[in-house]
């Protein structure tokens, strides 16, 4: 078999599986397993796959740049920003992160919710700018381009002094093996302390995100409450997450 033909049956199996296994498709395809690693390795440079120990994953969608991930499954995400907003009570402190379903969180919060928001998005306190009855708590630090975010130090240091009811928490990708991961590694450890520090932590999981593994984990499994996903592909969150200790939490687009 030629090596197009290989790297086209792995991407054809990655599709079907959400997963290869170096050593399964080494037999397979009556080739060494060094030979499927390089293999690997070319899809991992060209962007087609994320390469991790004994094979690969999917690779992350959602490391594309803000100004295009708006526009990915757009209906899909307001639908889960809706049901999301429905968590929150009157009266808690919230922490909403960056990104773009957590935009539409805030878009679908009460106008009249009475209730303490801290963010460290830009984005997400200027669409709650109107709330009369929202505090907003604005935290600084290094404009993280990429999410329209804040991070680094200053950012750290200020979170680390909340302590949120609830935290609603982008990510990257989400894979029953590989864990909650993001694209970065400040934002990671941003996510990771604002989780810490929260009594209970909501992933907000479009569907490009389910299976996908991105470069740096910001949360163990044992660490969330709720998933909120899409009624669309509910099912195969179950599938993927049910045993993991959190409620996945469905979100209809009607």
């Amino acid at each position: 078999m030629l090596t197009d033909e290989r790297k086209t049956h792995l991407l054809s199996t990655l599709q079907q599986t959400g997963r290869i296994v170096a050593k399964t498709e080494s037999l397979n395809l009556h080739v060494s397993e060094d030979t499927i690693r390089r293999d690997l390795r070319e899809l991992a440079k060209e962007g087609q796959l994320k390469r991790v120990h004994g094979g690969a994953v999917p690779i992350a969608s959602a490391n594309a740049p803000f100004s295009g991930r708006v526009s990915i499954a757009s209906p899909e995400k307001v639908a889960i920003g809706k049901r999301a907003a429905q968590l929150i009570e009157p009266g808690q402190v919230v922490f909403i992160d960056g990104g773009t379903t957590a935009l539409q969180l805030a878009r679908n919060l009460p106008p009249n919710l009475e209730a303490t928001v801290i963010t460290h998005s830009p984005n997400i306190a200027m669409e709650l700018i109107d709330h009369d009855r929202l505090e907003i708590e604005i935290v600084g630090g290094r404009l993280f381009r990429h999410s329209i975010v804040t991070c680094g130090a200053t950012t750290l240091d200020r979170l680390n002094r909340c302590r949120p009811d609830i935290c609603f928490i982008g990510a990257a990708g989400l894979h029953p093996d590989q864990g909650i991961t993001t694209g970065d590694s400040e934002e990671a450890e941003v996510k990771r302390t604002v989780i810490d520090r929260s009594a209970s932590t909501t992933i907000l999981a479009s569907s490009e995100k389910l299976g996908a593994v991105s470069s740096f984990e910001l949360a163990n499994w044992s660490d969330i409450d709720n998933l909120v996903v899409s009624a669309e592909t509910h099912s195969k969150a179950v599938e993927m997450f049910s045993d993991l200790g959190c409620e996945i939490i469905s979100a209809s687009q009607n």
